[in-house]
């Protein structure tokens, strides 16, 4: 379904094919010969999404947008399963296996491959060609590539990336930060109260 958010809806290309069971919402433009299978979500939270020419969107991925970080997704990339893409940039013959995440802020270069269940931290840039094992983490800018095993490591870089600062906008030391985080981010998801359903 297609639905008009903040008052700006989707804009389908004719030659794409979006699965009646897929959810667009808000300002999101979908290129020429996208294919978005069933469950996929692509929401525009105050951020446009941009998907270019023959990207593939499948089963149950989530791609979201925020005022702060818009979504584009370069030519023949392909979302896999259950893959999550939070207010990245995407370049461009990129692989996002299944499972993937992709967090707020980074980007990946052309033809790169973010195997099964890897992660691509917050404001981390992937260079062109390179690629993230399955199950390990990209953090960092310039990169470092870690398997999951290095969670101490990986803990050093991703304070320094300050995810509920640079995403949310609250320091990570303050007393109540989930009470405020939730509320926050609850009134901003509340807008979804005035969505309309659109034909395509």
């Amino acid at each position: 379904m297609l639905f008009e958010h903040l008052g700006v809806g989707p804009r389908v290309d004719p030659t794409a094919q979006v699965a009646a069971t897929a959810v667009i919402s808000g300002d999101v433009v979908i290129g020429p010969d996208c294919q978005v299978l069933h469950g996929a979500v692509i929401t525009s939270e105050g951020g446009p999404i941009t998907l270019g020419r023959s990207v593939i969107v499948m089963e149950n991925a989530l791609i979201r947008a925020t005022s702060v970080n818009p979504v584009h997704i370069g030519d023949h990339t392909l979302v896999g399963p259950m893959a999550s893409i939070s207010g990245a940039a995407i370049g461009d013959e990129v692989f996002l296996a299944t499972g993937t995440r992709v967090f707020n802020g980074a980007r990946i270069d052309e033809r790169c491959e973010v195997r099964i269940n890897a992660v691509v931290h917050l404001r981390t840039h992937l260079p062109a060609g390179s690629v993230v094992p399955i199950g390990w983490v990209a953090v960092g800018d310039p990169v470092e590539v870690l398997p999951a095993t290095q969670d101490q490591r990986i803990w050093e870089l991703q304070q320094e990336l300050d995810f509920p600062g640079y995403v949310f906008g609250l320091d990570r030391d303050t007393p109540d930060l989930m009470v405020q985080l939730t509320e926050r981010y609850g009134r901003s998801l509340a807008r979804h109260a005035e969505d309309r359903p659109v034909d395509r």
